[in-house]
């Protein structure tokens, strides 16, 4: 644990120095070879946020997802073919994930994009990798902007739109919070956006008293804070990267203010968010700012060690990735790049980006996830839902049944089939 918070602590110093400045052609129709295929390789690229505000905590995805590509490489990779996985620090910055993924498309020229990370970065390369037919495949975000399989063919998302997240918290807050004045924190873009909708659908607008944005890059959530203090909420939903999670729980221990907290599951992983109150708060604050916190996961606790998905993913971080904590961004990692290797092996002994597309859009097997994929032809969202946790004695505990539903008015329905096990060899 000292070493994780060591590591927590180094990318936090770094991402404060870096919050206030940090964010403000080749068709479908070439060779195998030209789209990063050969005989023994395939190349694949993604933009990560290997420093900057996001660094803290999502910095180890991908080398979590070369974890298992090394795993499956060292098996005999996918159909004769080993993966090369190549990504790039774009800083969460969205002008440097145009660069960058331009630089992967036209210089390394990858067969695909995979699990480009960031809502307000992933955006702006859209329409570019749609309009040269490179597969976008399960872009790091909830965003609803990567589920229209008819506007943005060559895009999937992966882990669960935000507004289902918001529609199941929402449902959560109504049936325990009844009554209660509720506040919404949330990033100022479509990923806390999609999240408050989600929200306001099943929680009645009379109980919300306070929505307050922020602006990734601006430290000072103090005002946004205060704010919802004033309102006299007495549940605060945070739609927020793990730094600003962290910052806002900062900012509520400063005013006394002590709001029943409801976490989206993209800013909430224990490890990350307690490493980083430490760091922030110079040793004066840890988990415990977190404590009893509402959160929600598609897929299952690390802390679950009699599941067989945590058991093998366990595996591979050891072998392969040792140095980093073995978090949920660390599984996050690893599972991703588990789908991406279903999508490979359905795409056929001689892959084409569109046999890729085709491949996804009929459908895969739910892998590691709680809850069922919603892949179609005209739906390219990831998991349909989710399960609701709660971080109890610093880490996240599951309870109930999964749950699904769609980003429309759909209804929510309980998921009651067991979660399949991981092939023998761990590789699809």
């Amino acid at each position: 644990m000292s070493q994780t918070r060591s590591r927590t602590a180094a990318y936090a110093a770094g991402c404060l120095a870096m919050l206030a400045v940090a964010v403000a052609g080749c068709g479908g129709g070439g060779s195998s070879s030209s789209e990063g295929v050969t005989k023994t390789t395939i190349t694949i690229g993604s933009h990560q946020p290997l420093t900057g505000p996001a660094a803290p905590g999502y910095s180890e995805i991908a080398p979590a997802s070369k974890a298992y590509f090394s795993y499956v490489n060292a098996n005999g990779g996918v159909n004769g073919r080993k993966i090369n996985y190549v990504y790039k620090d774009d800083v969460y910055n969205p002008t440097n994930t145009v660069s960058v993924t331009k630089q992967l498309v036209l210089q390394n020229k990858v067969f695909a994009i995979f699990n480009g990370l960031g809502t307000p970065t992933h955006t702006k390369v859209l329409d570019y990798l749609n309009s040269s037919k490179v597969p976008d495949l399960f872009v790091a975000s909830g965003c609803a902007c990567w589920d229209d399989g008819s506007a943005h063919p060559w895009t999937f998302g992966w882990q669960t739109n935000y507004k289902i997240e918001g529609k199941i918290l929402g449902q959560y807050i109504k049936q325990h919070f009844a009554g209660k004045k509720v506040a919404v924190f949330y990033q100022g873009d479509d990923f806390g956006k999609d999240g408050l909708a989600g929200v306001k659908q099943e929680v009645p607008a009379s109980q919300i008293v306070e929505t307050q944005a922020y602006e990734p890059g601006n430290t000072n959530v103090g005002p946004q804070i205060s704010a919802i203090q004033k309102s006299g909420a007495e549940v605060m939903v945070d739609f927020t990267v793990p730094a600003y999670t962290a910052l806002g729980q900062l900012a509520t221990f400063k005013l006394g203010y002590k709001p029943q907290l409801v976490v989206s599951n993209v800013g909430i992983d224990p490890t990350t968010v307690g490493g980083l109150l430490k760091a922030f708060s110079k040793g004066k604050a840890d988990t415990a700012l977190i404590e009893g916190a509402v959160t929600d996961a598609y897929l299952p606790s690390v802390n679950d060690t009699s599941n067989p998905w945590i058991k093998f993913f366990k595996q591979i971080h050891d072998k392969y990735d040792a140095k980093a904590p073995f978090d949920g961004n660390v599984e996050y990692g690893i599972a991703s790049a588990y789908t991406f290797v279903q999508a490979l092996k359905n795409a056929g002994n001689s892959p084409t980006r569109k046999s890729i597309v085709d491949a996804i859009e009929g459908g895969l097997p739910q892998g590691p996830g709680l809850v069922p994929y919603r892949y179609s032809d005209s739906d390219h969202g990831g998991f349909s839902g989710v399960q609701v946790a709660t971080i109890k004695n610093g880490k996240l505990v599951t309870s109930g049944t999964p749950l699904t539903t769609d980003p429309a008015a759909g209804a929510i329905t309980p998921y009651t089939k067991p979660q399949p096990p991981p092939p023998g060899n761990g590789i699809p």
